[in-house]
């Protein structure tokens, strides 16, 4: 049985070394270029689907945060003013926090169910459900 131990030991250390995040999700971030007067957000399609959210609802609750008109053209976000890309990260991680994020485990597996007239943040992780206060 010990030269089976000191083989697996010998094994191991012969594997490579895998570094890896604890985390599994990252908040993701937009990547924004001004043009003229107008704020163009490239990757806009791309982060709404890593955060499993219809890119509407993202834009409504942009359009609010930072009071400006948008549209969605193709993969690209048009937004009608000069917005610095890290103003622009800032909302986009509260959005994170509020409306994907899973307040119990911290997991991104949740969805957004309406219970009545209440929308209700649900965790397919861990199942918990939480009321969500802020607004889209």
């Amino acid at each position: 049985m010990n030269d089976y131990e000191s083989l697996l030991e010998r094994a191991k250390s012969k594997l490579p070394k895998i570094v890896q995040s604890k985390e599994r999700f990252e908040i993701p971030k937009l990547i924004s270029r001004i043009e003229g007067n107008k704020t163009i957000i490239t990757n806009f399609i791309q982060v709404s689907n890593l955060l499993h959210r219809e890119p509407k609802q993202i834009l409504k609750y942009l359009q609010r945060e930072l009071a400006t008109p948008g549209n969605i053209d193709g993969q690209r976000l048009i937004l009608g003013r000069k917005l610095g890309s890290s103003f622009i990260n800032e909302k986009i991680a509260k959005y994170t926090k509020d409306f994907v994020l899973c307040k119990d485990c911290g997991k991104p597996d949740t969805q957004l169910v309406k219970e009545d007239r209440i929308l209700m943040l649900k965790c397919m992780a861990c199942g918990a459900k939480h009321p969500i206060k802020a607004k889209i």
